[in-house]
């Protein structure tokens, strides 16, 4: 392991010890555990099916982008894949489910690393607009502002989102100045310029390629979907723990939550999840224990599924490197 990624594993288990302190030092592990007991599994269940609905709609996503380049694929096909690559990123560090998905299962596919790296890319875009979005309806609705958490009020993640969604309807709109402050950098640092330059061509031509005819409406009509049905295990989530006082705060916690990962953290974002999101339910004035509860529920109810189905899933079918990983 070299030293950069040495610094980043440390730097992340600190980050998430951390995190983890601060969710656990203000709590009572006897109320926590009453909340726990109280948990109804009719509603857990419910979450479990809008779990599953939510990436079936991603995987229909993915179908989507790759169907581009192999029509011939089927729904099937992508499922058990893309579950893996979700299960690796849950157990592994250094976001290895996307290197899985990027050349562990090519062949069996019929695609090209590029393809699949591609389609990566534009997946990150549409869930940032996505949960841009459900986080600047939820502060609207609920009429607050993240201030005491992220230093935001619900204009800033409309607007970004609103700039991103141009970006994904409308990229040549945006490949003159992109390309041309690529330029600048080149000037100023020749070697990262020249990398910037690369990588901003390849995501332009990316998104023109998707944005195509209707792809892109659909893509993000299943983005929408995906994520809506996400909503729903959050908020079911909370329905479930009777403790809540507020348990519609599930759809502020969703984004608040999601963002939340961005922060370097161990597989599985252990303790930065866990705090965000128990913070998000108690900025809306559920009990901290409760909101503690909520916050563990909820990650095991993302965490668990995906982890099995895709564990079960690898174990079943072994990944094959692409040509294009064995040349790396």
């Amino acid at each position: 392991m070299s030293a950069g990624k040495l610094f980043k594993l440390m730097l992340g288990v600190g980050l998430a010890v951390f995190f983890l302190w601060l969710v656990v030092r203000q709590i009572s592990l006897a109320d926590l555990k009453t909340a726990f007991a109280a948990a109804d599994p009719v509603w857990i269940g419910v979450a479990l099916v809008a779990f599953f609905v939510g990436y079936a709609c991603r995987i229909e996503r993915w179908l989507l982008m790759l169907q581009r380049d192999n029509p011939s694929l089927g729904w099937h096909h992508c499922a058990g894949p893309l579950m893996a690559s979700v299960a690796a990123n849950n157990v592994l560090p250094f976001r290895a489910g996307d290197l899985v998905r990027a050349f562990g299962f090519n062949r069996r596919l019929g695609i090209g690393a590029s393809t699949a790296i591609v389609t990566l890319f534009a997946e990150r875009l549409l869930d940032l607009l996505m949960v841009l979005l459900f986080l600047g309806g939820a502060l609207a609705c609920f009429g607050t502002d993240l201030t005491r958490l992220a230093g935001v009020g619900s204009a800033v993640p409309i607007a970004a989102a609103a700039g991103i969604l141009g970006l994904l309807l409308s990229p040549r709109l945006f490949a003159a100045p992109a390309r041309a402050l690529a330029r600048a950098l080149t000037r100023v640092a020749p070697g990262p310029g020249q990398k910037i330059q690369a990588e901003i061509d390849k995501a332009l031509t990316t998104l023109e390629h998707f944005s195509a005819g209707h792809t892109m409406p659909r893509l993000i009509a299943w983005s929408f979907l995906a994520w809506l049905a996400e909503g729903c295990v959050f908020w079911c989530a909370g329905l479930a723990l009777p403790a809540l006082s507020a348990p519609l705060g599930g759809w502020l916690a969703l984004p608040v939550g999601t963002l939340a990962t961005l922060i370097p953290s161990t597989p599985g974002y252990i303790g930065t999840f866990d705090y965000f999101t128990a913070r998000a339910m108690t900025e809306l004035g559920n009990p901290a224990a409760a909101a503690t509860a909520y916050a563990l529920l909820v990650h095991i109810l993302l965490w668990l599924p995906a982890t099995l189905a895709g564990g079960i899933y690898l174990i079943l079918n072994p990944t094959r490197p692409s040509p294009e990983a064995e040349t790396c």
